[in-house]
């Protein structure tokens, strides 16, 4: 008999994502739908922006050589695929429709967990930061000229790019659920970087960058500005056929791996933890609970890993100077928010009513969620400072100084957002699942968008401070970031401490 998807079963799993997708919209309420509405118009808007306006304020600047951009774009299309994958590799193959324990009930077919999982993967600041940079950078190069056939290979370039890494996210997680899945899975991703190290220390990274496919996608590009339409629709028919058997290729391996046991979540649900010495205060304690909370879910344990690892490897590979490491602490705070940060009190699940009830001040447990969280932020940026350092060189004092304070200001700035969402906006989500997000897709969008723009601009403006003659500069300009962020944490901190707010979030992230 037959196992593969059928032409009834594709139509069916389009018909339930809409339905699915109805009944998301219709769960929020009419001024959320609203919001909504004007959010993805203001996305839409954006786009159009980042397409159009790179080409044309190009053509009004004085006469300027693009040719270092021509030479390194089909290398920031090869990366935009590179980063797709590993994101949803990283995140079990996709996000999720609906949360696992409501699938029970509603059972959601693997075809439509695919196509859902191609939906919301613009849903992610990486995603759509790379896929501006590409298309405003294609924009710049190119000019006005023919720009919408410019462009339209570049699209269909990222949906190919998205649904690839849906496609090898698909089987990854299913060779993660095997016997000895785990082992091979972490295996394998030892030796892709010790690949990756050995091709940028011998200096052959380069050279196969230059050999790169996606200098074909480039040329296809050219070829709209040019006139050269023939060539032109060879191309992007190509690329549309492509693209087609990418989304469907990835049905299969989606319905492999949804079949298995999710071996990785059962093992850590299925775990003894011997007792440890009690712990000398109640802040160490409350500290504890959390950092457990975190390194026993498995998306968090992954998202932690990837987070101190792919940044510093990016910089390694990308050779950048000390005045663009300074941008990098904010892009790593960003994502470790974006792991739990911005409804931190979703680690404590249903366990936030036993955790209330326990003889402790509420301040503490405050405390030990911004303790936590900056854990969390620091350590992965200074591993990524770490990782740039290797080809950086040596910093000058005034380099040095904006790196650190730029990683502080970011870590402080971001920390005190996500608590603030916390607070104000939580959102029941059960983390044991590895394809989970603390926040619905949506509202994830919206607290990319908001901590990119923040610390982009920070990261910027520290950069800047890395070309002043010293580092006290850097520490000046750092002060009053540091103690407006302090503000908003101890404000919120009093929030928290009101036991009517306190008891919306616990009831809401506890049901």
């Amino acid at each position: 008999m037959r196992t593969g998807p059928s032409w009834t079963e594709i139509t069916e799993g389009f018909a339930d994502l809409r339905a699915l997708l109805a009944f998301r919209q219709q769960g929020l309420a009419p001024a959320q739908r609203k919001r909504l509405r004007i959010a993805g118009l203001v996305l839409a808007g954006l786009t159009l922006v980042v397409i159009v306006a790179p080409a044309y304020v190009r053509t009004a600047l004085p006469a300027r050589s693009t040719g270092h951009l021509v030479g390194v774009l089909p290398s920031f299309y090869l990366g935009f695929a590179v980063l797709a994958v590993l994101g949803a590799v990283t995140s079990g193959g996709g996000r999720e429709l609906v949360p696992r324990e409501q699938a029970v009930a509603f059972p959601v077919s693997a075809v439509t967990e695919h196509f859902g999982a191609l939906l919301l993967a613009p849903l992610n600041i990486a995603w759509l930061l790379q896929a501006w940079a590409i298309l405003g950078t294609t924009g710049w190069v190119l000019g006005p000229t023919n720009l919408a056939g410019s462009v339209l290979p570049i699209i269909v370039w990222i949906v190919i790019a998205t649904a690839l890494g849906q496609l090898v996210g698909w089987i990854v997680e299913g060779v993660r659920r095997g016997v000895h899945g785990i082992l091979v899975t972490r295996m394998l991703a030892v030796g892709a970087v010790a690949g990756l190290a050995t091709l940028v220390l011998t200096g052959r990274f380069a050279p196969l960058l230059d050999r790169s496919p996606t200098v074909r996608l480039y040329l296809a590009a050219l070829d709209a500005r040019v006139g050269a339409w023939g060539a032109w629709a060879l191309a992007v028919l190509e690329l549309l056929v492509l693209a087609g058997f990418l989304v469907a290729a990835g049905m299969l391996p989606a319905r492999w791996a949804l079949a298995r046991p999710q071996r990785e979540e059962l093992r850590l649900e299925g775990e003894h933890h011997e007792a440890v010495p009690n712990p000398r205060s109640d802040l160490i304690a409350m500290i504890r609970i959390d950092r457990a909370s975190i390194w026993r879910s498995v998306p968090l344990r992954r998202g932690v890993l990837v987070l101190a690892l792919m940044p510093g490897a990016v910089a390694l590979a990308g050779n950048l100077h000390w005045s663009l490491v300074t941008i990098l602490p904010g892009l790593v705070a960003s994502g470790g928010a974006l792991l739990f940060g911005v409804n931190a009190w979703c680690l404590d699940g249903r366990g936030a009513l036993w955790r209330e009830s326990l003889p402790a001040a509420p301040g503490i447990a405050y405390a030990a969620k911004v303790v936590v969280l900056l854990e969390v932020l620091l350590a992965a940026g200074g591993g990524t400072i770490l990782l740039a350092s290797f080809r950086a060189g040596v910093p000058t004092g005034a380099e040095l100084a904006s790196v650190l304070a730029a990683t502080v200001v970011v870590a402080l700035q971001v920390t005190a957002a996500a608590l603030r969402w916390s607070v104000r906006s939580p959102y029941a989500v059960d983390l044991r699942s590895a394809r989970a997000t603390p926040a619905p897709p949506v509202v994830m969008a919206g607290y990319s968008a908001r901590l990119a723009v923040g610390t982009t601009t920070t990261g910027l403006l520290f950069s800047a401070t890395a070309l002043a003659p010293n580092g006290a500069i850097a520490v000046l300009v750092a002060i009053p970031f540091v103690c407006w962020s302090t503000y908003r944490l101890l404000r919120t901190g009093r929030d928290w401490a009101d036991p009517v707010v306190r008891s919306r979030v616990v009831a809401v992230v506890a049901s």
